[in-house]
């Protein structure tokens, strides 16, 4: 009897246990489900509306995305910023020059929504990556170095040494930069001509290799044919006029589960490709003598490293108020575009555009050198921090702060402030609380309300002087090291 119990009650905890191991993977299932919904979810089109901000990641070259005298400048960048404007939303982007470091940046967690790069379609690639319309189109070339003494030689005997048929490539050693499309290209050329090809994968940019080749250091890369011709107006000892490829559609890529996203990029690059707009952009960058010269001026971020001719007194001073020099350069850029002998309508003069009384307040004038003006005007951020860091206890907050009462005066961010707590928002963050009110402070609704004590502004200039610099800001980030 007792072992009829001991079965019965097997009979029946077995099949319980069976289903509740059962329901248990399922409801792990369905959790890992959900979240894998959630994240897709996360980075498709009206995500990207909802959060206000489209992320991309683009590789830094000098026509892809620099600075150049302050401005950040490139052919992805103002594309991007057609599109962003189009949908409504702000634009992040961040830098990887690697091909895979660029897929990596799309997969992370609140990574990017968006490769803005040349990238030439593959079936390799398809697994991972949906692409988009082609913005662009180029062929591949083969980038080669002409004779020694080529400017003395007669146009036959330059022919004569230079490789014109990719049958002669076999035995040569090329370089070219990893996971680019260079190196299925160069491969497949191999079982073409049915010889060696020796490759060598670089992490250099295509652009750095191509001076690698002018120098001398290497003797083959290959290029996209774009990109090649520009080099060829500032390298006069290299040549790009033999093709190794078909012309081939350069595209953007997004994740595979962005359908909302490819459909509204495809819809708005098939319109854009054919405007006068988009015909100025391309031009302005792929069809300009001056794009390449202009990459090699000390005031380009690749050719030069520097944002501007006082560098050196941005960082010499940023101590004073504890900020990035770069922020600080961002600044000046917004307030002068780096002219110390700007004058503004109302009064305001020099690099950092300071008001009379504000620069009688830091013992500075327009007569004083422009060391001086920079110094003064991180010592005004400065007097700015040290009235707010009672109250606005987060750095990267009050930065924000500062950065509107530097071009509005504090009274009116105090005010902006007062009428934020009033209608139950946080006095102490600036996007969508605090600078709602300051722009609307020309409206007077708010301009008149008894917890105002400085009256009327127009609030629109310093609302878009924050988001600008601080834009700009990310920008140099990305460009220049700290």
């Amino acid at each position: 009897m007792n072992k009829q119990r001991k079965s019965i009650i097997l009979f029946v905890a077995i099949p319980l246990l069976i289903l509740s191991v059962i329901m248990t993977v399922r409801s792990f299932e369905a959790e890992e489900l959900q979240l894998h919904e959630e994240t897709e979810a996360g980075f498709d089109l009206e995500n990207i509306i909802e959060r206000g901000v489209i992320r991309a990641v683009a590789d830094y070259s000098s026509t892809n995305y620099f600075v150049y005298r302050g401005e950040p400048m490139g052919f992805h960048l103002d594309l991007l910023k057609q599109f962003a404007a189009h949908i409504g939303v702000d634009l992040e982007l961040s830098v990887a020059n690697g091909i895979q470091e660029s897929i990596d940046a799309l997969y992370e967690d609140d990574g990017s929504d968006i490769i803005a790069r040349n990238l030439t379609v593959t079936n390799s690639r398809r697994q991972h990556l949906a692409f988009t319309e082609p913005h662009s189109r180029t062929r591949q070339v083969l980038v080669q170095r002409k004779p020694s003494q080529w400017y003395n030689m007669r146009a036959s005997a330059i022919e004569d040494n230079l490789i014109r048929s990719q049958l002669d490539l076999g035995g040569k050693t090329v370089h070219v930069q990893k996971n680019s499309s260079s190196v299925m290209r160069l491969r497949h050329l191999m079982e073409e001509i049915g010889d060696t090809i020796f490759i060598v994968e670089r992490e250099e940019s295509s652009e750095q290799l191509i001076e690698l080749v002018a120098n001398g250091d290497i003797d083959y890369t290959v290029s996209d044919d774009n990109l090649a011709r520009l080099n060829e107006m500032y390298f006069a000892n290299i040549d790009a006029q033999t093709p190794l490829s078909f012309e081939q559609n350069l595209s953007w890529a997004v994740r595979k589960d962005s359908p909302q996203l490819l459909e509204a990029i495809d819809s708005w690059l098939k319109e854009f490709r054919n405007t006068r707009q988009y015909a100025d952009i391309y031009n302005k960058y792929f069809n300009n003598p001056r794009s390449v010269f202009i990459a090699k001026s000390e005031l380009h971020s690749l050719g030069g490293g520097r944002i501007s001719d006082f560098d050196e007194y941005f960082k010499r001073y940023a101590d004073i108020v504890g900020w990035d020099w770069r922020l600080i350069a961002s600044l000046s850029y917004q307030e002068s575009r780096f002219n110390p002998s700007a004058v503004s309508w109302a009064g305001a003069f020099g690099i950092m555009q300071l008001m009379p009384g504000t620069a009688d307040m830091l013992n500075v004038d327009e007569n004083s050198n422009v060391q001086e003006h920079i110094s003064a005007g991180i010592r005004y951020l400065r007097w700015l921090d040290e009235r707010l860091s009672e109250e606005i206890m987060d750095e990267q907050q009050r930065t924000k702060f500062v950065l509107a009462s530097y071009n509005a005066g504090l009274g009116h961010v105090l005010d902006a402030r007062r009428l934020a707590e009033k209608y139950g928002k946080d006095p102490n963050v600036w996007r969508g609380s605090v600078d709602y009110f300051l722009l609307n402070k020309s409206n007077p609704k708010y301009y008149l309300d008894p917890v105002v004590r400085h009256g009327y502004a127009r609030g629109s200039e310093p609302y878009h002087y924050v988001s600008e610099i601080m834009e700009r800001y990310r920008h140099y980030k990305n460009a220049l090291s700290g």
